[in-house]
């Protein structure tokens, strides 16, 4: 449904919430996506006062975008947990355009499914999840073919990976979420017409 090209990250004007790491650093009012948590801002750079806790290590203070109420503290040089800025609007649009040529993800051992989404899911990778996209809508048309339902797994990974691309995309491209699959799909038939159009003349 949805070209693996790699995505030129742009450098943006300071300020405007869209986060290139510089000097191993985000900067407060940042938007990043920060593991499983998906896009939140960088409200704070601070230290913690607390047992045990270096006094000069550096966390960020992180706000979930769809949790507002949530707080997030996690030491700058984190590297358990993917931190990446979030798209530019450019990288958005040139991802959307790519997703014709991003290649599904086959898995032939079953055991090794849900191994594969989860390790796939927590990459905070975009064209990574419309992997998983594809691949499970995919799964979901042979599966109803033969009479059969989806699985609860492919559900629950399904959500996910919808979840944290649409979510992303919302915010980057100023539409709402309930309206990204629709304007997506939208995109794609436009392309494709053009793509007809060109090839007949």
């Amino acid at each position: 449904m949805f070209s693996a090209e790699a995505v030129q990250r742009m450098t943006h004007p300071a300020g405007d919430g869209f986060a290139e790491r510089r000097d191993g650093m985000f900067e407060i009012g940042d938007l990043i996506v920060y593991g499983s948590s998906g896009v939140c801002e960088v409200k704070d750079i601070t230290t913690l006062r607390m047992k045990g806790v270096s006094e000069d290590r550096l966390y960020y203070l992180l706000s979930p975008c769809h949790r507002k109420e949530s707080k997030i503290f996690t030491p700058v040089d984190n590297d358990k947990t993917v931190m990446r800025a979030v798209l530019t609007r450019e990288e958005a649009d040139t991802l959307i355009e790519s997703i014709p040529d991003i290649d599904e993800l086959w898995v032939s051992n079953d055991k090794l499914r849900e191994e594969k989404y989860k390790e796939t899911v927590r990459s905070c990778d975009c064209r990574d999840w419309i992997k998983i996209i594809k691949t499970l809508y995919q799964r979901k048309r042979e599966r109803l073919a033969r009479g059969k339902k989806t699985t609860a797994m492919d559900e629950r990974y399904l959500r996910m990976a919808e979840e944290n691309l649409y979510s992303e995309l919302s915010l980057v491209l100023g539409v709402p979420r309930e309206d990204m699959e629709d304007y997506i799909t939208q995109r794609l038939t436009v392309m494709a017409m053009e793509t007809a159009g060109s090839c007949e003349t």
